[in-house]
């Protein structure tokens, strides 16, 4: 470790690491130097929630691997112990900057800890199981409408003696997005919290269900942060591409894609059946620009009206 990279920890703190793998976890106390293993099983997860608990802890960071991370996590958050999930690409460049090269369990579970060590990133409290339930819903239902798109195109190419195995496979695909749909009624009637939000959600010509639930569950800060930051959280702000005299291309990227793929949606609807939204499309075409950078500066306004709805706690206007 460099000097510079010493100077920013602070020895007082306990800040572990753990690598996340199919079956086993890898952690690491970065200040005390300490290295541990668990199977990543439920017997394994008690055993580690059972050691940490020992230490006084500043924080607990995990890498997200898109599932194998979530027995670990739900038992910290039980135990009300500070843990956060990382993005793995945020560790990598992190470790190439400290000049990691070398990838291995302990060396991973190192890097991750001392991530959190300089970079001291905030715990945040776990949603609660009724929240990670609704999610896991609204994954599911993009799962299956991925599979009915795929299907979709499939069949458009296919030779006609097919097309009964086209259509059987999407009719039980349909059956189960209908079928998540209900169990998605039900869980957001349930949550009580969420009841006024998705009325006021639910009054926008061309906001459907489809995009209050996800909006419910993918974006709780909804009414809580400023315009240009609940649009950068929906990968809806664009940013600049420039050096020196070269002027780039302004472009969005990043954010919550769930969020993204379902507002692109309903602004094809909205274009159609929302006067406001129609107004302002038609208006930014009729000026040069292209269909899809005039879809997705509709898709910025919309969020920020919505935002703007929530915090006031108002219902759409259509002045």
């Amino acid at each position: 470790m460099n000097t510079t990279t010493a100077a920013h920890i602070d020895r007082s703190e306990r800040n572990v690491g753990i690598d996340i793998g199919k079956s086993t976890l890898d952690v690491c106390i970065f200040e005390l130097d300490v290295y541990l293993q668990y199977p990543n099983a439920t017997e394994g997860i008690r055993e580690l929630i059972k050691k940490l608990s020992r230490y006084k802890l500043t924080r607990i960071l995990v890498e997200a691997t898109g599932g194998y991370e979530r027995g670990l996590v739900e038992a910290c958050a039980e135990r009300e112990l500070p843990v956060i999930i990382v993005q793995p690409t945020q560790v990598r460049q992190f470790g190439k900057a400290q000049g990691v090269f070398v990838k291995t369990d302990k060396i991973d579970s190192r890097l991750i800890a001392q991530f959190g060590a300089i970079l001291k990133p905030e715990p945040r409290p776990l949603n609660s199981k009724k929240v990670r339930y609704i999610r896991d819903l609204l994954s599911r239902k993009r799962q299956l409408n991925e599979m009915r798109t795929q299907e979709l195109n499939r069949q458009h190419k296919a030779p006609s003696i097919l097309t009964a195995t086209h259509k059987r496979l999407l009719k039980v695909l349909d059956k189960e997005i209908e079928s998540i749909n209900k169990l998605l009624a039900k869980a957001v009637s349930e949550v009580t919290e969420w009841q006024r939000t998705y009325e006021i959600l639910s009054s926008v010509p061309g906001v459907g269900d489809g995009v209050t639930f996800t909006l419910l569950g993918e974006l709780p800060e909804l009414g809580q942060l400023s315009p240009r930051k609940i649009a950068a959280l929906c990968g809806l702000a664009p940013y600049n591409r420039d050096s020196g005299i070269m002027k780039g291309r302004r472009r969005i990227k990043g954010g919550r894609a769930p969020i993204r793929t379902v507002l692109y949606m309903a602004m094809l609807s909205a274009i159609q059946c929302n006067p406001i939204m129609k107004k302002f499309y038609k208006k930014l075409v009729e000026q040069g620009k292209h269909k899809k950078v005039a879809l997705t500066a509709c898709m910025r306004k919309m969020v920020t009206i919505l935002n703007a709805m929530v915090r006031d706690n108002c219902e759409w206007q259509a002045n």
